[in-house]
């Protein structure tokens, strides 16, 4: 089983994501972009607020530390029978740089399906709240972490609002793999949604 959970900034989706995996004593739990110590060198790149990347190099940047991903953690992972839990995913690219930067979308599903050898999430769990919201939650973390990952945050609210737009687009376009959780309000209401959307989609999860 292979669940994705995606969200625009500050949505919680990484909390929820281990309150989940705690319940699942097989699970692989990782992240993007990272998983690997190569892709987590890449990871360094993206975020950093000191990078200034063109927007096709931050692509292939993307693109190069999910190929690594899901050769060495995912696919292995999934072939053995686990349970693979992964914060962002394709979806993170079609949203952040297609309706973020306004990439072509097609070349954008093309360059995905490349580099994952067309891998698709058995579910995707979009955590949605208004982007404002969520920005804010952001910066207040970033400005508490060691390592500084806000390249995404210091984006201007315009950028954050169609990413979210673009999100909420790729929900409706694939509703069967797509459960939309409202994220607003405290962890354990946001998670007993989680749950709520698991029973009725995928039950064996939880089992």
């Amino acid at each position: 089983m292979f669940i994705t959970f995606e969200g625009i900034e500050g949505s919680g989706k990484s909390t929820q994501l281990r309150r989940l995996a705690a319940r699942i004593s097989d699970a692989v739990v990782t992240k993007e972009p990272g998983g690997t110590p190569l892709a987590d060198r890449i990871r360094a790149i993206l975020l950093d607020s000191s990078s200034h990347l063109d927007p096709v190099a931050e692509l292939f940047l993307f693109a190069a530390s999910r190929r690594q991903h899901v050769v060495e953690i995912i696919r292995p992972a999934l072939k053995r029978g686990a349970a693979v839990l992964c914060d962002r995913f394709t979806d993170s690219t079609l949203a952040y740089q297609g309706f973020g930067r306004l990439i072509d979308l097609d070349k954008l599903r093309a360059l995905n399906a490349w580099a994952t050898e067309s891998l698709t999430p058995d579910l995707t769990l979009l955590f949605d709240l208004p982007e404002e919201v969520g920005l804010s939650r952001a910066r207040s973390r970033n400005a508490e972490a060691v390592h500084d990952e806000g390249r995404f945050e210091a984006e201007e609210l315009r950028f954050h609002r169609r990413v979210r737009e673009g999100y909420l687009a790729l929900a409706v376009s694939e509703p069967a793999r797509f459960a939309v959780i409202n994220a607003e309000g405290d962890v354990d209401e946001v998670y007993a949604r989680v749950e709520a959307e698991l029973v009725r989609r995928k039950p064996e999860v939880l089992r």
